[in-house]
């Protein structure tokens, strides 16, 4: 591809663009636009900033990633984690509701943006693969208790505070007499109301005669249609008067043209947790990105995805918004209503265009509460403790893992939750790796082929040892390699040559070239053989590089089997005898 086209993914799918494409792209839009007006509003509350910041982050970042994105169903915006977690990182540095908070806000889309682009201008991408699957599954399954918790305050019309699930829990009981019946009323039936939409809305239009599609599109605009009708409630009644909180007033503009602020205490305060949050944002989005794909046989570029995720919150940070990332419900939507191309994010964008000039006045009298069960409705579906018995039953040092990172979330805040997920995620690697498995093969009778004697039947000598490397060699784990050789061969023992089989070995640094050197000096002195067998061409053109095969005591095999029958001290099973 060329490198224009390669950074500029519009350009190839831009070229083949059609009728069909655009009729598509418009109908998906419009069901997404649909779906993310109180959704945006809502994130934005859940964030800690005015609710007009969740539709400008809306709008010129989904322009962007239609630009440079290259998945064709992504949509791109406000998520719950990503809101959570700005919350936490701004909220260190600026009180919610001030300028400083907004300015601060803006200074973090502007730093996640850049580090992504940086990842992605570098092909970096890989280095998302830290953070382990199981890993990722705990914090959002900890981000999601945390922020349906923290909502229940504006359910119960009361204020509250807290980071942790601890704090909310102890705030939201010392306040509770405070509650008000009005806004507990509201709030309680919204929820209860799209908790039923979820599952109960779609199967009963079906019922009714209404086709499937249309049922669909129906339950998807749930969430307005409770948007709605509590607005009307609230003006009806007046219940703005009786305690209900209201969203108020919100800009009737399209999105301002904004500057971060880039005082240098105030960078280097935000710098980790835009880090942080780049890291998980980029993880959750890219998963979607490639399962979406992977349903039409199309590819993405995860680091072409960086670069569009980089632009687009460089895009909030100048335009009034705050970090933003692909969302895994918006973009299920998306590509369900028939999205084609990324022009269906940008007509998305017109779409909230409109309604920020437009419609922002019908949403003066929405009631928070009616958001905040927007947002419990919505991150529920994200909590799963199914990854605990799952990793249980599979991997206990996975399930320590995802243990540690709910409990740490839960009970320490986002910040630490995140920061505790990539260690846990680097050290489970560090700990596997440095543990190899290492198995002692031995011919598998009538064929050329090595088995682990403690699985298959096989032939073996007493004088070898030969030991098959499951794992590339490296600083880590190659001491253990030869701790495990030493202890084997002890003065008297029978083993008169050692083979390493490097089937498996796709990289030997340099720490581990050391110990190599280091285990034949010894093994040589103890009048043992080393011999290396299968040794794949890129390793040993760089063992060849260095002085270790003239000194190896012992010779390179190309086979495993010329290994046996040249150091065997009887004759090898004939298979065509047998």
């Amino acid at each position: 591809m060329p490198p224009l086209r390669r950074y500029l993914p519009i350009l190839d799918w831009g070229r083949t663009y059609d009728k069909t494409a655009f009729s598509n792209d418009l109908i998906a839009a419009v069901i997404v636009t649909i779906m993310l007006i109180p959704q945006s509003l809502a994130y934005a509350l859940l964030a800690g900033l005015p609710p007009e910041a969740g539709i400008y982050a809306s709008i010129v970042p989904i322009l962007l990633y239609a630009v440079f994105g290259t998945s064709r169903a992504l949509a791109v915006g406000p998520v719950a984690v990503v809101s959570l977690l700005t919350a936490s990182a701004v909220g260190q540095v600026a009180d919610a509701g001030t300028a400083g908070y907004a300015m601060a806000a803006l200074t973090l889309a502007f730093l996640s943006g850049g580090f992504l682009l940086l990842l992605g201008v570098l092909r970096l991408g890989f280095l998302a693969n830290f953070l382990s699957h199981p890993v990722i599954a705990g914090f959002i399954t900890a981000s999601g208790i945390l922020i349906a918790t923290s909502q229940v305050k504006h359910i119960l019309g009361v204020e509250a505070q807290g980071h942790t699930l601890v704090e909310l829990l102890i705030s939201l009981v010392e306040h509770v007499q405070n509650a008000s019946l009005p806004t507990m009323l509201i709030g309680l039936s919204v929820t209860g109301f799209l908790f039923w939409v979820r599952s109960g809305l779609k199967p009963m239009l079906q019922r009714l005669g209404v086709k499937p599609g249309l049922a669909s599109v129906l339950t998807k605009a749930g969430p307005v249609a409770a948007v709605v009708a509590s607005t009307l409630i609230t003006w009806g009644f007046d219940l703005a008067q009786s305690g209900v909180k209201i969203v108020g007033e919100v800009p009737q503009s399209l999105p301002p043209l904004t500057l971060p602020d880039f005082s240098p205490d105030l960078l280097s305060a935000l710098l980790l947790p835009a880090i942080l949050l780049s890291v998980i944002g980029f993880v959750e989005s890219v998963s979607v990105a490639q399962t979406l794909a992977a349903k039409k046989r199309q590819r993405i570029d995860p680091n072409q995805e960086l670069i569009g995720l980089g632009a687009a919150n460089i895009g909030a940070a100048f335009t009034g918004g705050y970090p933003v990332t692909g969302g895994f419900a918006r973009s299920v939507v998306n590509f369900d209503a028939g999205a084609q191309t990324p022009a269906a994010g940008a007509f998305t964008a017109v779409g909230l265009a409109i309604a920020a000039v437009a419609l922002t006045p019908l949403v003066y009298f929405l009631p928070k509460a009616t958001l905040a069960g927007t947002i419990v409705v919505a991150v529920l579906s994200l909590v799963d403790f199914s990854i605990l018995r799952k990793t249980w039953g599979y991997s206990k040092s996975d399930f320590a893992a995802v243990a540690v990172t709910i409990l740490l979330t839960l009970g320490l805040g986002v910040e630490v939750g995140v920061a505790s997920g990539v260690a846990i995620s680097v050290l489970l690697h560090l700990y596997k790796t440095s543990r190899p498995h290492i198995a002692e093969v031995g011919l598998v009778p009538a064929t050329q082929h090595f088995r682990n004697i403690n699985r298959h039947a096989v032939a073996t000598d007493p004088s070898v040892l030969t030991l098959r490397m499951d794992e590339s060699l490296y600083f880590v784990n190659a001491q253990f390699l030869e701790n495990l050789i030493l202890s084997r061969v002890t003065e008297g023992c029978a083993i008169r040559d050692v083979v390493l089989m490097f089937s498996a070995v796709n990289e030997v640094d340099y720490s581990a070239l050391e110990c190599l050197e280091a285990l034949n000096a010894r093994l040589r002195d103890m009048k043992v053989g080393l011999h290396l067998s299968e040794v794949k061409g890129p390793v040993m053109d760089r063992l060849r590089r260095t002085h270790f095969i003239q000194d190896l005591n012992g010779e390179v095999f190309l086979s495993q089997y010329d290994a046996w029958t040249r150091l065997h001290r009887e004759p090898p099973p004939n298979k065509a005898a047998e």
